[in-house]
């Protein structure tokens, strides 16, 4: 008897220990999605004027990869209008970006520091400031308080449909000389990450050099 309920209390013992392990598992594994995805906010602002809360879909895939970069003529800070075929030969980040999105203010500026570096390659960089609310004062103090010197564009609304229809920021768009979209980004990523990608723009579609010839 006393034996048959030893080993009762032993299987009862494994049973709750595999329960928790299972648990203990789960709640690993949602944290592990909760920090994943802190770095990426919703597009729209929700009740109150904050950002949604809600994530993206892990399958989430990139959908502008491999096609021409859609063109657009938008009005600068300065009040002059820039198109993205004024840099037509040369890489170019598009980066999507809001006054109330935090992840897109802590790349900001890496992207100035970037922007200086590779200069000398012909790579420039273009913020579209994605804003419904936000005045264009609001935006240039933003933009002045991150220290970014790259031309600061007012969206029109029409450009991010063009861009496959943008539901989070900050998303950026690395474009080779040729005009295609090379690397497709949202969220924030790693400086080290970043600096890649713009390595790879660089590189991609670059004349062969002389001696190759």
């Amino acid at each position: 008897m006393k034996r048959s309920v030893l080993v009762f209390g032993v299987m009862v013992f494994g049973v709750a220990l595999l329960l928790w392990a299972g648990w203990h598992n789960l709640r690993e594994r949602r944290l592990a999605m909760q920090q994943a995805q802190a770095n990426r906010v919703a597009l729209v602002p929700g009740k109150g004027g904050q950002p949604d809360s809600s994530t993206a879909p892990e399958s989430e895939a990139p959908t502008m990869r491999g096609k021409t970069a859609p063109g657009f003529t938008l009005v600068a800070l300065d009040g002059k209008k820039v198109s993205l075929s004024d840099f037509k030969g040369r890489p170019v980040l598009v980066n999507f970006w809001a006054t109330w999105c935090g992840p897109c203010k802590v790349e900001m500026p890496w992207f100035e520091e970037f922007h200086k570096q590779y200069a000398a390659q012909g790579f420039e960089i273009l913020g579209l400031a994605d804003d419904v609310d936000a005045g264009k004062d609001a935006i240039a103090k933003v933009a002045q308080k991150t220290g970014v010197t790259y031309p600061i564009l007012l969206t029109d609304g029409k450009v991010q449909t063009a861009y496959g229809g943008l539901d989070y920021l900050p998303m950026s768009f690395y474009i080779d000389r040729r005009g295609v979209i090379v690397e497709e980004t949202a969220g924030l990523g790693g400086k080290d990450e970043i600096e890649a990608h713009i390595k790879k723009t660089i590189a991609s579609g670059a004349p062969a050099a002389a001696g190759g010839q």
